[in-house]
């Protein structure tokens, strides 16, 4: 038999495989990622391959080095290199088919969703990837978009602005139409994860769809904008957010307090 994986832990297999296509030596403690999240929804390889078009087409805009990508191969490791940009759905269908879940040499697990991973042309510090997984729609499965930037030079001193993340989140947001999205780093996250407080963090950059709820005031110098008509976005801080920096740590527990007390970080009911 089959189990299907909790909310939580399809989240973190696919993040722990996707960390897996990065080179050791470009692994770094304080790496950056953009993920997006949301609960069963059944799609076919085409939706998906839709919505995926428009993401990459729409990552394009915030960065050179976010705009070239190559189809990771199922098996992992074989096969030719697959460009996917420009994005057409026909060839993101195909992509999205073949990355259906199932059992070695066994029929294909629809209700698991399909999943397609990406990596970037850059090499060493450079280096960039990309997993979709969409169309899930088994109870207590999840589907996402997660990005890894790289950890340093001249690539990540670009990409770890709030211009760049914000527009990659919204990206995510317009495409996906995800539960919530987040832009952060990874002491970011381990740090507020502590006492395993959830499903939902809070990133230097925050995403909540409006059926989530209203994003309350919150105190300067957060910002706070709408994504067209489908949910508001959280700037905590006009320059990077540093787990170093106190006043950094201070501000976030104050927000996630805020937030905490409208129900926005709880976990969704779907």
């Amino acid at each position: 038999m089959i189990s299907v994986r909790s909310r939580s832990s399809t989240r973190q297999h696919a993040e722990k495989t996707i960390l897996n296509t990065i080179p050791e030596h470009e692994s770094y403690p304080d790496s950056y990622f953009v993920g997006a999240y949301w609960g069963p929804r059944k799609e076919s390889p085409e939706e998906c391959a839709r919505r995926g078009v428009a993401f990459l087409n729409s990552l394009a805009e915030h960065d050179p080095l976010l705009a070239h990508w190559n189809r990771i191969p199922k098996p992992r490791g074989r096969g030719r290199k697959t460009p996917l940009m420009p994005p057409d759905v026909a060839t993101l269908t195909e992509a999205f088919m073949r990355g259906v879940n199932r059992e070695p040499g066994g029929h294909a697990i629809e209700s698991l969703g399909l999943t397609v991973g990406a990596y970037n042309d850059g090499v060493q510090e450079e280096y960039a990837s990309l997993s979709m997984h969409c169309g899930s729609y088994a109870e207590g499965a999840s589907n996402l978009c997660f990005l890894t930037l790289p950890s340093q030079g001249p690539s990540a001193e670009r990409l770890f602005t709030p211009p760049v993340l914000s527009g990659a989140v919204r990206s995510m947001a317009r495409a996906w139409d995800p539960d919530w999205a987040v832009a952060m780093s990874r002491t970011h996250r381990d740090l507020d994860d502590q006492g395993s407080r959830g499903e939902v963090w809070l990133g230097w950059v925050t995403y909540f769809a409006r059926a989530r709820g209203v994003v309350p005031p919150l105190p300067a110098p957060v910002r706070i904008e709408p994504v067209e008509d489908k949910g508001t976005l959280i700037i905590l801080t006009p320059e990077r957010f540093t787990v170093t920096d106190p006043a950094h740590v201070a501000l976030s527990r104050r927000v996630r307090e805020l937030l905490d007390r409208v129900g926005l970080m709880q976990r969704s009911s779907h």
